[in-house]
Protein backbone atom coordinates (compact mmCIF):
# COMPACT_ATOMS: atom_id res chain seq x y z
CA UNK A 1 0.00 0.00 0.00
CA UNK A 2 1.17 3.41 -0.46
CA UNK A 3 0.70 6.56 1.59
CA UNK A 4 -1.02 9.61 0.95
CA UNK A 5 -0.71 12.34 3.21
CA UNK A 6 -3.18 15.81 2.56
CA UNK A 7 -3.65 19.10 4.07
CA UNK A 8 -6.54 20.94 3.08
CA UNK A 9 -6.65 24.70 3.73
CA UNK A 10 -9.50 27.12 2.66
CA UNK A 11 -13.35 26.99 1.65
CA UNK A 12 -15.69 24.08 1.47
CA UNK A 13 -14.64 23.79 -2.48
CA UNK A 14 -10.86 22.72 -1.58
CA UNK A 15 -12.54 20.44 1.32
CA UNK A 16 -14.34 18.38 -2.09
CA UNK A 17 -11.56 18.83 -4.54
CA UNK A 18 -9.58 16.73 -1.72
CA UNK A 19 -12.33 14.23 -1.69
CA UNK A 20 -12.20 13.98 -5.52
CA UNK A 21 -8.47 13.65 -5.81
CA UNK A 22 -7.89 11.15 -2.48
CA UNK A 23 -10.93 9.05 -4.84
CA UNK A 24 -8.81 8.92 -7.70
CA UNK A 25 -6.18 8.26 -5.88
CA UNK A 26 -7.28 5.29 -3.85
CA UNK A 27 -7.96 3.57 -7.17
CA UNK A 28 -3.81 3.89 -7.74
CA UNK A 29 -3.80 1.83 -4.42
CA UNK A 30 -3.15 4.74 -1.74
CA UNK A 31 -4.41 4.76 1.31
CA UNK A 32 -4.26 8.13 3.70
CA UNK A 33 -1.98 8.49 6.47
CA UNK A 34 -2.04 10.88 9.39
CA UNK A 35 1.28 12.25 9.02
CA UNK A 36 3.60 13.60 6.37
CA UNK A 37 6.47 12.02 7.69
CA UNK A 38 5.16 8.41 6.62
CA UNK A 39 3.72 9.20 3.55
CA UNK A 40 4.89 8.59 -0.17
CA UNK A 41 2.71 11.43 -1.17
CA UNK A 42 2.33 14.64 0.70
CA UNK A 43 -0.26 16.62 -0.96
CA UNK A 44 -1.32 20.60 -0.34
CA UNK A 45 -4.64 21.59 -1.70
CA UNK A 46 -4.12 25.77 -1.01
CA UNK A 47 -5.98 28.50 -0.68
CA UNK A 48 -5.22 32.28 -1.84
CA UNK A 49 -7.59 34.36 0.00
CA UNK A 50 -5.39 35.40 2.91
CA UNK A 51 -1.95 35.93 2.94
CA UNK A 52 -2.43 33.79 5.84
CA UNK A 53 -3.50 30.74 4.01
CA UNK A 54 -0.35 30.82 1.95
CA UNK A 55 1.91 31.56 4.84
CA UNK A 56 0.88 28.31 5.85
CA UNK A 57 1.24 26.36 3.42
CA UNK A 58 4.98 27.55 2.77
CA UNK A 59 6.10 27.20 6.17
CA UNK A 60 4.59 23.18 5.29
CA UNK A 61 6.94 22.80 2.71
CA UNK A 62 9.99 24.53 5.07
CA UNK A 63 9.12 21.75 7.16
CA UNK A 64 9.48 18.93 4.40
CA UNK A 65 13.05 19.91 2.94
CA UNK A 66 15.14 17.38 5.06
CA UNK A 67 12.42 14.98 4.68
CA UNK A 68 12.89 15.12 0.55
CA UNK A 69 16.35 14.95 1.21
CA UNK A 70 16.17 11.48 3.06
CA UNK A 71 13.56 10.02 0.87
CA UNK A 72 14.27 11.31 -2.84
CA UNK A 73 11.26 9.52 -4.01
CA UNK A 74 8.66 11.23 -1.55
CA UNK A 75 6.61 12.94 -4.25
CA UNK A 76 5.44 16.54 -2.79
CA UNK A 77 2.59 18.71 -4.61
CA UNK A 78 1.36 22.00 -4.03
CA UNK A 79 -2.45 21.87 -6.03
CA UNK A 80 -5.47 24.37 -5.74
CA UNK A 81 -5.72 28.50 -5.69
CA UNK A 82 -2.36 29.33 -4.46
CA UNK A 83 -1.25 26.66 -7.11
CA UNK A 84 -2.50 28.81 -9.86
CA UNK A 85 -1.56 32.11 -8.44
CA UNK A 86 2.24 31.40 -8.14
CA UNK A 87 3.07 28.73 -10.78
CA UNK A 88 6.20 28.07 -11.09
CA UNK A 89 7.21 31.03 -7.58
CA UNK A 90 6.50 28.10 -5.86
CA UNK A 91 9.02 26.01 -7.56
CA UNK A 92 11.34 28.91 -6.46
CA UNK A 93 10.95 28.98 -3.13
CA UNK A 94 10.60 25.09 -2.42
CA UNK A 95 13.28 23.44 -5.57
CA UNK A 96 11.91 20.48 -3.58
CA UNK A 97 8.57 20.40 -5.01
CA UNK A 98 7.52 18.27 -7.79
CA UNK A 99 4.25 19.01 -8.84
CA UNK A 100 2.30 21.84 -8.90
CA UNK A 101 -1.28 21.82 -9.93
CA UNK A 102 -4.23 24.27 -10.23
CA UNK A 103 -8.06 23.46 -9.05
CA UNK A 104 -8.94 22.85 -13.41
CA UNK A 105 -6.55 20.33 -13.53
CA UNK A 106 -7.03 18.29 -10.42
CA UNK A 107 -8.10 15.29 -12.72
CA UNK A 108 -4.77 14.29 -13.75
CA UNK A 109 -3.20 14.26 -10.15
CA UNK A 110 -2.84 10.50 -10.42
CA UNK A 111 -0.76 10.81 -13.41
CA UNK A 112 1.18 13.59 -12.72
CA UNK A 113 2.11 11.69 -9.11
CA UNK A 114 3.16 8.63 -11.18
CA UNK A 115 5.67 10.31 -13.71
CA UNK A 116 7.00 12.35 -10.87
CA UNK A 117 7.90 8.54 -8.60
CA UNK A 118 8.77 7.41 -12.34
CA UNK A 119 11.21 10.33 -13.42
CA UNK A 120 12.26 12.34 -10.59
CA UNK A 121 13.91 15.43 -10.80
CA UNK A 122 11.47 16.93 -13.58
CA UNK A 123 9.20 19.18 -11.63
CA UNK A 124 5.76 19.31 -13.49
CA UNK A 125 3.22 22.56 -13.85
CA UNK A 126 -0.18 22.04 -14.79
CA UNK A 127 -2.22 25.21 -14.74
CA UNK A 128 -5.24 26.68 -16.24
CA UNK A 129 -5.27 29.56 -19.00
CA UNK A 130 -5.50 33.32 -17.27
CA UNK A 131 -8.54 35.39 -17.92
CA UNK A 132 -6.87 37.01 -20.60
CA UNK A 133 -4.91 34.42 -22.03
CA UNK A 134 -6.45 32.90 -25.20
CA UNK A 135 -10.65 33.08 -25.80
CA UNK A 136 -12.98 32.47 -23.76
CA UNK A 137 -13.85 29.20 -24.48
CA UNK A 138 -10.31 28.03 -24.57
CA UNK A 139 -10.36 29.64 -20.97
CA UNK A 140 -13.61 27.92 -19.58
CA UNK A 141 -12.02 24.44 -20.98
CA UNK A 142 -8.86 24.78 -19.18
CA UNK A 143 -10.62 25.52 -15.87
CA UNK A 144 -13.07 22.29 -15.98
CA UNK A 145 -12.40 19.45 -13.99
CA UNK A 146 -15.30 17.75 -12.78
CA UNK A 147 -14.51 14.50 -11.24
CA UNK A 148 -17.68 11.82 -10.53
CA UNK A 149 -15.08 9.81 -8.12
CA UNK A 150 -16.32 10.18 -4.79
CA UNK A 151 -14.84 9.25 -1.41
CA UNK A 152 -17.22 8.72 1.27
CA UNK A 153 -14.41 8.78 4.22
CA UNK A 154 -13.37 12.78 3.18
CA UNK A 155 -16.48 13.95 3.74
CA UNK A 156 -17.71 16.11 6.81
CA UNK A 157 -19.67 13.04 7.95
CA UNK A 158 -20.62 9.90 6.32
CA UNK A 159 -24.19 11.32 5.76
CA UNK A 160 -23.36 14.79 4.34
CA UNK A 161 -21.84 15.78 1.37
CA UNK A 162 -20.71 19.05 -1.05
CA UNK A 163 -21.90 18.68 -4.55
CA UNK A 164 -20.15 21.13 -6.41
CA UNK A 165 -22.87 22.52 -9.26
CA UNK A 166 -20.77 25.96 -10.33
CA UNK A 167 -17.22 26.99 -10.73
CA UNK A 168 -15.27 30.04 -11.53
CA UNK A 169 -16.87 33.59 -11.03
CA UNK A 170 -17.59 36.66 -13.14
CA UNK A 171 -18.30 39.09 -10.60
CA UNK A 172 -14.49 40.73 -10.23
CA UNK A 173 -14.68 42.20 -6.91
CA UNK A 174 -11.37 44.19 -6.40
CA UNK A 175 -10.04 42.51 -3.42
CA UNK A 176 -10.37 38.90 -4.34
CA UNK A 177 -8.40 36.51 -6.29
CA UNK A 178 -10.77 34.05 -7.17
CA UNK A 179 -11.50 34.75 -10.75
CA UNK A 180 -7.98 34.65 -11.35
CA UNK A 181 -7.59 31.34 -10.22
CA UNK A 182 -10.55 29.71 -10.39
CA UNK A 183 -11.32 30.83 -13.92
CA UNK A 184 -14.91 32.26 -15.54
CA UNK A 185 -18.05 31.54 -13.86
CA UNK A 186 -19.88 28.05 -15.43
CA UNK A 187 -22.77 26.60 -14.51
CA UNK A 188 -22.88 22.53 -14.28
CA UNK A 189 -25.30 20.90 -16.48
CA UNK A 190 -28.66 19.90 -13.73
CA UNK A 191 -28.38 16.35 -15.41
CA UNK A 192 -25.38 15.89 -14.00
CA UNK A 193 -25.94 17.55 -10.86
CA UNK A 194 -28.91 14.76 -10.44
CA UNK A 195 -27.06 12.12 -11.24
CA UNK A 196 -24.86 12.87 -8.23
CA UNK A 197 -27.36 13.55 -5.58
CA UNK A 198 -28.92 9.92 -6.60
CA UNK A 199 -25.27 8.24 -6.59
CA UNK A 200 -24.90 9.92 -3.02
CA UNK A 201 -28.27 9.07 -1.86
CA UNK A 202 -27.81 5.69 -2.80
CA UNK A 203 -24.25 5.64 -0.30
CA UNK A 204 -26.29 6.97 2.83
CA UNK A 205 -26.03 10.31 1.95
CA UNK A 206 -28.58 12.50 3.73
CA UNK A 207 -27.75 15.65 3.49
CA UNK A 208 -26.45 17.86 0.17
CA UNK A 209 -24.52 21.34 0.04
CA UNK A 210 -24.40 22.91 -3.17
CA UNK A 211 -21.52 25.04 -3.75
CA UNK A 212 -20.73 27.34 -5.59
CA UNK A 213 -18.85 30.95 -6.11
CA UNK A 214 -21.89 32.91 -5.78
CA UNK A 215 -24.17 29.58 -6.16
CA UNK A 216 -27.23 31.58 -6.54
CA UNK A 217 -26.13 32.73 -10.00
CA UNK A 218 -26.78 29.50 -11.02
CA UNK A 219 -28.74 28.82 -14.53
CA UNK A 220 -28.17 26.31 -17.55
CA UNK A 221 -30.00 25.28 -20.46
CA UNK A 222 -29.84 21.88 -21.59
CA UNK A 223 -32.48 19.82 -23.95
CA UNK A 224 -34.03 23.10 -24.75
CA UNK A 225 -34.80 23.68 -21.07
CA UNK A 226 -33.68 27.02 -18.86
CA UNK A 227 -33.00 25.77 -15.73
CA UNK A 228 -33.18 28.46 -13.07
CA UNK A 229 -31.29 28.00 -9.55
CA UNK A 230 -34.82 27.55 -8.20
CA UNK A 231 -35.82 24.60 -10.99
CA UNK A 232 -32.32 23.02 -9.75
CA UNK A 233 -33.48 22.91 -6.02
CA UNK A 234 -37.32 21.87 -6.53
CA UNK A 235 -35.39 18.68 -8.64
CA UNK A 236 -33.08 18.01 -5.96
CA UNK A 237 -36.10 18.11 -3.41
CA UNK A 238 -37.65 14.68 -5.53
CA UNK A 239 -34.46 12.63 -5.01
CA UNK A 240 -35.20 10.15 -2.55
CA UNK A 241 -32.76 9.70 0.47
CA UNK A 242 -31.88 13.42 0.42
CA UNK A 243 -33.73 15.17 3.83
CA UNK A 244 -31.83 18.33 3.63
CA UNK A 245 -30.58 20.85 0.62
CA UNK A 246 -28.37 23.93 1.88
CA UNK A 247 -26.13 26.24 -0.35
CA UNK A 248 -23.44 28.56 0.01
CA UNK A 249 -22.31 31.38 -1.12
CA UNK A 250 -24.89 33.42 -2.29
CA UNK A 251 -24.72 36.85 -3.99
CA UNK A 252 -27.18 39.70 -2.59
CA UNK A 253 -28.36 40.58 -5.81
CA UNK A 254 -29.36 36.74 -6.82
CA UNK A 255 -31.53 36.25 -4.42
CA UNK A 256 -34.67 36.42 -6.15
CA UNK A 257 -38.60 35.77 -5.02
CA UNK A 258 -38.28 32.26 -6.97
CA UNK A 259 -35.49 31.37 -4.71
CA UNK A 260 -37.13 32.27 -1.64
CA UNK A 261 -40.20 30.60 -2.60
CA UNK A 262 -38.35 27.37 -3.05
CA UNK A 263 -36.94 27.76 0.18
CA UNK A 264 -39.58 28.60 2.25
CA UNK A 265 -41.79 26.18 -0.01
CA UNK A 266 -39.48 22.72 -0.35
CA UNK A 267 -39.59 21.23 3.29
CA UNK A 268 -36.01 19.50 2.61
CA UNK A 269 -34.45 22.77 2.18
CA UNK A 270 -32.55 24.32 5.04
CA UNK A 271 -33.47 27.43 6.42
CA UNK A 272 -30.59 29.26 6.11
CA UNK A 273 -28.48 31.54 3.46
CA UNK A 274 -24.94 32.83 3.57
CA UNK A 275 -25.36 36.30 1.66
CA UNK A 276 -22.18 38.24 2.67
CA UNK A 277 -23.05 41.99 2.45
CA UNK A 278 -19.18 42.43 3.36
CA UNK A 279 -19.83 45.94 4.29
CA UNK A 280 -22.15 48.87 5.57
CA UNK A 281 -21.03 51.43 3.48
CA UNK A 282 -21.92 52.44 -0.07
CA UNK A 283 -18.21 54.35 -0.87
CA UNK A 284 -16.39 51.10 0.42
CA UNK A 285 -18.76 48.62 -1.96
CA UNK A 286 -18.19 50.83 -4.53
CA UNK A 287 -14.20 50.58 -4.14
CA UNK A 288 -15.62 46.92 -3.56
CA UNK A 289 -16.83 46.44 -6.93
CA UNK A 290 -19.50 44.45 -4.97
CA UNK A 291 -22.50 45.37 -7.63
CA UNK A 292 -24.73 46.55 -5.08
CA UNK A 293 -25.60 49.40 -2.43
CA UNK A 294 -26.58 49.26 1.29
CA UNK A 295 -30.28 49.83 0.89
CA UNK A 296 -30.32 47.22 -1.64
CA UNK A 297 -28.50 44.69 1.01
CA UNK A 298 -31.36 45.57 3.19
CA UNK A 299 -34.05 45.12 0.81
CA UNK A 300 -32.78 41.56 -0.05
CA UNK A 301 -32.24 40.61 4.40
CA UNK A 302 -36.09 42.46 4.99
CA UNK A 303 -37.66 40.61 1.81
CA UNK A 304 -36.32 37.43 2.54
CA UNK A 305 -37.48 37.78 6.64
CA UNK A 306 -40.59 38.69 5.06
CA UNK A 307 -40.83 35.00 3.32
CA UNK A 308 -39.21 33.33 6.02
CA UNK A 309 -39.83 35.15 9.73
CA UNK A 310 -37.42 32.57 11.31
CA UNK A 311 -34.87 32.03 8.57
CA UNK A 312 -30.99 32.56 9.46
CA UNK A 313 -29.10 34.65 7.87
CA UNK A 314 -24.90 34.96 8.33
CA UNK A 315 -22.59 37.27 6.46
CA UNK A 316 -19.23 37.94 5.77
CA UNK A 317 -17.36 41.23 6.22
CA UNK A 318 -14.12 43.05 5.62
CA UNK A 319 -12.67 45.27 7.78
CA UNK A 320 -9.91 47.84 7.18
CA UNK A 321 -10.34 47.74 3.26
CA UNK A 322 -8.88 50.57 1.29
CA UNK A 323 -9.90 54.28 2.10
CA UNK A 324 -12.18 52.92 5.19
CA UNK A 325 -12.90 55.86 7.49
CA UNK A 326 -13.92 55.47 11.19
CA UNK A 327 -17.90 56.49 9.51
CA UNK A 328 -17.75 53.55 7.12
CA UNK A 329 -17.11 51.08 9.87
CA UNK A 330 -19.61 52.21 12.00
CA UNK A 331 -21.91 51.99 9.15
CA UNK A 332 -21.05 48.61 9.08
CA UNK A 333 -21.36 48.01 12.67
CA UNK A 334 -25.06 49.97 12.40
CA UNK A 335 -25.97 47.39 9.40
CA UNK A 336 -24.86 44.23 11.57
CA UNK A 337 -26.91 45.97 14.59
CA UNK A 338 -29.99 46.15 12.22
CA UNK A 339 -29.72 42.60 10.67
CA UNK A 340 -29.14 40.58 13.42
CA UNK A 341 -27.23 38.21 11.75
CA UNK A 342 -26.91 34.30 12.86
CA UNK A 343 -23.00 34.96 12.85
CA UNK A 344 -20.71 36.60 10.20
CA UNK A 345 -17.00 35.55 9.64
CA UNK A 346 -15.23 38.76 9.84
CA UNK A 347 -11.93 39.34 8.21
CA UNK A 348 -9.20 42.15 7.96
CA UNK A 349 -8.60 43.26 4.21
CA UNK A 350 -5.78 40.97 3.04
CA UNK A 351 -4.11 42.72 -0.17
CA UNK A 352 -4.07 39.81 -2.22
CA UNK A 353 -1.35 40.50 -5.36
CA UNK A 354 -3.21 40.08 -8.69
CA UNK A 355 -6.20 42.15 -7.42
CA UNK A 356 -7.75 44.89 -9.08
CA UNK A 357 -7.17 46.56 -5.68
CA UNK A 358 -3.76 45.70 -5.15
CA UNK A 359 -3.20 47.25 -8.38
CA UNK A 360 -4.82 50.50 -8.15
CA UNK A 361 -6.38 50.99 -4.27
CA UNK A 362 -3.61 51.63 -1.90
CA UNK A 363 -3.72 49.31 1.46
CA UNK A 364 -3.95 52.54 3.50
CA UNK A 365 -5.15 51.31 6.96
CA UNK A 366 -3.20 50.70 9.69
CA UNK A 367 -2.60 47.25 11.03
CA UNK A 368 -3.46 48.11 14.68
CA UNK A 369 -6.86 50.22 13.24
CA UNK A 370 -7.89 46.85 11.45
CA UNK A 371 -7.55 44.77 14.30
CA UNK A 372 -9.07 47.15 16.91
CA UNK A 373 -12.49 47.29 14.21
CA UNK A 374 -12.14 43.30 13.74
CA UNK A 375 -12.52 43.15 17.64
CA UNK A 376 -15.35 46.07 17.76
CA UNK A 377 -17.56 44.20 14.69
CA UNK A 378 -16.32 40.54 16.26
CA UNK A 379 -17.97 41.13 19.73
CA UNK A 380 -20.98 43.08 18.30
CA UNK A 381 -21.62 39.60 16.37
CA UNK A 382 -21.28 37.66 19.19
CA UNK A 383 -23.55 39.93 21.67
CA UNK A 384 -26.47 39.32 18.68
CA UNK A 385 -25.72 36.18 18.55
CA UNK A 386 -25.81 34.61 22.23
CA UNK A 387 -28.86 37.34 22.21
CA UNK A 388 -30.70 35.28 19.74
CA UNK A 389 -29.62 31.87 20.76
CA UNK A 390 -31.97 32.30 24.09
CA UNK A 391 -34.64 32.45 22.31
CA UNK A 392 -34.37 28.96 21.38
CA UNK A 393 -34.54 28.29 25.26
CA UNK A 394 -37.11 25.58 26.03
CA UNK A 395 -38.13 24.97 22.48
CA UNK A 396 -37.67 21.57 20.36
CA UNK A 397 -35.44 21.81 17.37
CA UNK A 398 -34.87 18.50 14.41
CA UNK A 399 -31.65 17.97 14.32
CA UNK A 400 -29.83 15.80 11.93
CA UNK A 401 -26.75 13.70 14.47
CA UNK A 402 -23.44 14.79 12.72
CA UNK A 403 -21.30 12.75 15.44
CA UNK A 404 -19.32 12.82 18.40
CA UNK A 405 -19.35 16.57 19.26
CA UNK A 406 -15.14 18.26 19.63
CA UNK A 407 -15.39 17.30 23.60
CA UNK A 408 -16.61 13.44 23.13
CA UNK A 409 -13.76 13.38 20.19
CA UNK A 410 -10.63 14.91 22.50
CA UNK A 411 -12.22 12.44 24.94
CA UNK A 412 -11.99 9.43 22.82
CA UNK A 413 -8.63 10.47 21.02
CA UNK A 414 -7.35 10.54 24.84
CA UNK A 415 -8.59 7.03 24.95
CA UNK A 416 -8.65 3.64 23.02
CA UNK A 417 -8.82 5.17 19.44
CA UNK A 418 -9.36 1.13 17.97
CA UNK A 419 -12.39 0.64 20.61
CA UNK A 420 -15.93 0.70 19.09
CA UNK A 421 -18.11 3.61 20.13
CA UNK A 422 -20.52 2.01 22.83
CA UNK A 423 -22.50 3.56 25.59
CA UNK A 424 -23.47 7.52 26.35
CA UNK A 425 -21.61 9.87 24.03
CA UNK A 426 -21.71 13.62 23.62
CA UNK A 427 -23.31 14.21 20.15
CA UNK A 428 -23.70 17.11 18.15
CA UNK A 429 -25.59 17.96 14.98
CA UNK A 430 -27.44 20.94 13.41
CA UNK A 431 -31.06 22.49 12.99
CA UNK A 432 -32.79 23.26 9.88
CA UNK A 433 -31.99 26.69 10.59
CA UNK A 434 -27.97 25.95 10.96
CA UNK A 435 -27.62 26.16 14.85
CA UNK A 436 -25.24 24.05 16.13
CA UNK A 437 -27.05 21.17 18.93
CA UNK A 438 -24.99 19.41 21.69
CA UNK A 439 -26.59 16.87 23.69
CA UNK A 440 -26.15 13.34 25.23
CA UNK A 441 -27.03 10.34 22.89
CA UNK A 442 -25.72 6.65 21.79
CA UNK A 443 -23.92 6.16 19.11
CA UNK A 444 -26.81 4.27 16.73
CA UNK A 445 -28.18 7.68 16.69
CA UNK A 446 -25.57 9.21 14.57
CA UNK A 447 -26.86 9.67 11.25
CA UNK A 448 -30.66 10.06 12.25
CA UNK A 449 -33.01 13.21 12.83
CA UNK A 450 -34.06 13.35 16.24
CA UNK A 451 -36.20 15.70 18.27
CA UNK A 452 -34.36 17.75 20.79
CA UNK A 453 -35.25 19.72 23.49
CA UNK A 454 -33.08 22.71 24.15
CA UNK A 455 -32.11 23.73 27.90
CA UNK A 456 -29.11 26.20 27.56
CA UNK A 457 -27.20 27.42 25.09
CA UNK A 458 -24.09 29.71 24.54
CA UNK A 459 -22.92 32.30 21.44
CA UNK A 460 -22.26 29.38 19.26
CA UNK A 461 -24.33 26.35 20.47
CA UNK A 462 -27.46 25.21 21.82
CA UNK A 463 -27.84 22.45 24.68
CA UNK A 464 -30.07 20.02 25.02
CA UNK A 465 -32.06 16.65 25.48
CA UNK A 466 -33.53 14.10 23.29
CA UNK A 467 -37.66 14.02 23.27
CA UNK A 468 -38.45 10.51 24.13
CA UNK A 469 -42.55 9.57 23.57
CA UNK A 470 -44.58 8.18 25.96
CA UNK A 471 -48.04 7.67 26.12
CA UNK A 472 -48.19 9.24 29.42
CA UNK A 473 -46.38 12.79 29.75
CA UNK A 474 -43.35 14.01 27.59
CA UNK A 475 -39.91 12.55 29.05
CA UNK A 476 -36.63 14.95 28.18
CA UNK A 477 -33.93 12.05 28.68
CA UNK A 478 -29.86 12.80 28.62
CA UNK A 479 -28.96 9.57 28.09
CA UNK A 480 -31.06 9.40 24.31
CA UNK A 481 -32.14 5.82 24.82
Amino acid sequence: MKKLYIETVGCQMNLLDSELVVAALRKEGYELTGQAADADTVLFNTCSVRQHAEDKIYSALGRLKEAKRSMPDKVIGVMGCMAQKDQKLIFSRAPFVDIVVGPGQLHQVPQLVREAREKPGQQRLEVSLGRTDGKVDDIKRSHESFDPLRDPTMRPTPFQAFVRIQIGCDKFCTYCIVPSVRGPEQSRPPSHILAEARQLASEGCKEICLLGQTVNSWRHTEDGRAWRFSDLLYALHEVEGIERLRFVTSYPRDMTDDVLEAVRDLPKCVKYLHVPAQHGSDEQLRRMKRGYTVAEYREMHDRAKRWMPDVAITSDFIVGFSGETEEDFQQTMDLVRECRFKNSFIFKYSERPGTKAANRLPDDVPEEVKRRRNNELLALQNEISEEDNHKFLGKRVEVLVEGPSKTAVRNLERADANAPLTGPLQLTGRTMCDRIVVFDGNPRQIGQTLSIAIYDVNLHTLFGAVVTEHVGPEVFTLAGV
